[in-house]
């Protein structure tokens, strides 16, 4: 582990609902919930409000419903979330070229290899610059920890949250790392956590304490050894530039189960669709065609098939994965599918599409062999209008889904830089002046400053955690610590 803190960690604050606070000015200061809306959807992401009511991310919405009566709740615009990730990691890339993402609002970053900080100084100069730059460019903001290794960056990063900046400086981690739960080292879930409980640690100091051989004894020699050099501080792991992707997959939970079979297949044939629409814009193909089911008594089954080449072809996928549908009972009934494509590579096998193309043509009365899904077109007064998402009116402009049924949809019209929540107004949900629209930048939120923080930014520096003591605050101190 080096000795300056220069592994920098970024986590964007409550990013899902953060940006959709930023794009709907009628939201902001207010509780938010976005996630699936169904009965089996899941919390994404709860905007800080919505954290005081108990509302956490991979919460069952049906939960949060009656935690939070009143939060608006929005299904991810998914699109728009990338698009931001994106500008935000184009900003990382600009201090370092070891840049570790780990998810859309979280990565890595290795200022020393970017000669963007070499000690405690330059690397909180680098962080707060990050910080002001994000608000400029994107209009929200992220909380950032920096420390000597990967491990005490996140954890600093955390205790910097909301909108904060901490330093853990060299010298003080076995100090900040001993009162601090077990939970808080990589690696340890509900379950190690629950067992380590049980053998009556609880505390990194107690883990340190119980030793080595203790540790190998209860959880195994990798994950004894790898947790007894964290509950010392140590942490030799590098900022990885490139993470492998191993497999693009996508799944949906349905409402209600689907018992049809019919259903089934066409449902498996909409996902590997999907997944070859995802698997292209990676620029990748693969050999390994993956099905994933749920039944109605929660088991999951899992069936693969490999094939002799890799490919992107949706023909080959649809097959393949209809073929795993064969050998799978689905008579109680639906309630998961998922289609992946594992054993990636960046070129595909020809002579699969043409073997796909001919067994297809034979199949398909218009011999056609590869097709986008067809849907069944829907009756005007049955368009579907997703809470949460964009849409266009040609009087009244740009604005968003409030709610729809009964063949009314409600829309407020707002835009990102809107300084009142604008008005609300419901159509007919085939009102042909209505239509679905592309998100707004939110760029216009933050004019552009890039010589350093906002002076009304409401974030704060800090060299430690509030909770520490102030003789630990070291010669980073200045700025008032940030509460987690």
């Amino acid at each position: 582990m080096r000795n300056v803190p220069t592994i920098l960690h970024l986590d964007m604050d409550a990013f899902f609902a953060s940006a959709e606070q930023a794009s709907k000015p009628s939201l902001r200061g207010k509780a938010v919930v976005v996630g699936g809306l169904g009965p089996r959807g899941v919390v994404a992401t709860a905007s800080y409000e919505a954290r005081v009511f108990g509302v956490h991310s991979a919460m069952p919405m049906a939960q949060a419903r009656r935690l939070a009566p009143n939060a608006a709740y929005l299904v991810p615009r998914g699109a728009f979330y990338r698009s931001i990730s994106e500008q935000v990691m184009e900003l990382l890339h600009g201090l370092s070229p070891l840049v570790e993402p780990l998810s859309l609002d979280e990565a890595f970053v290795d200022l020393e290899a970017g000669q963007a900080a070499w000690d405690e100084g330059s690397a909180r100069l680098a962080g707060a610059k990050l910080r002001a730059d994000i608000r400029a460019v994107t209009g929200l903001t992220g909380s950032v920890g920096l420390a000597a290794s990967k491990m005490l960056a996140k954890i600093a990063s955390e205790q910097a949250k909301p909108d904060g900046l901490v330093v853990i400086e060299p010298g003080t981690e076995r100090a900040l790392l001993g009162p601090m739960s077990v939970r808080t080292l990589p690696g340890v879930g509900p379950a190690t956590g629950d067992h380590l409980r049980r053998a009556g640690i609880s505390t990194v100091d107690e883990l340190a304490e119980a030793g080595e051989d203790e540790l190998v004894r209860l959880l195994g020699k990798a994950h004894g050894h790898a947790l007894y050099a964290m509950a010392l501080a140590h942490d030799e792991r590098p900022v990885v530039a490139e993470r492998e992707t191993k497999s693009v997959s996508v799944e949906d939970t349905y409402d209600v189960d689907i018992h049809d079979r019919g259903r089934v297949g066409t449902e498996v044939q909409r996902l590997a669709d999907r997944c070859v629409r995802r698997l292209r814009g990676a620029g990748l193909s693969g050999r390994t065609i993956v099905l994933k089911v749920r039944r109605y008594d929660f088991s999951t089954l899992t069936r693969s098939e490999t094939l002799r080449g890799p490919t992107d072809d949706p023909a080959v996928v649809r097959e393949a994965a209809a073929r795993l549908l064969e050998a799978v009972d689905t008579t109680g009934g639906v309630r998961l599918l998922g289609v992946g494509v594992s054993g990636l590579a960046d070129y595909t096998q020809e002579d699969l599409f043409a073997q796909a193309a001919g067994e297809l043509a034979a199949l398909e009365p218009d011999g056609e062999a590869e097709h986008e899904p067809v849907e069944e077109p829907e009756a005007p007064a049955e368009r579907r209008w997703t809470t949460g998402h964009d849409v266009r009116h040609a009087d009244f402009g740009p604005g968003w889904v409030q709610g729809s049924g009964l063949g009314r949809v409600t829309v407020r019209f707002e835009t990102p830089d809107s300084e009142q929540p604008g008005r609300v107004r419901t159509f007919r949900t085939d009102d042909p002046a209505l239509e679905p629209a592309d998100p707004l930048p939110l760029v216009a939120l933050a004019p552009r400053r890039p010589d350093g923080p906002d002076e009304g930014s409401s974030g704060q520096e800090s060299s430690v955690p509030a909770s520490l003591p102030k003789s630990w605050s070291g010669k980073g101190g200045g700025g008032a610590t940030s509460r987690p």
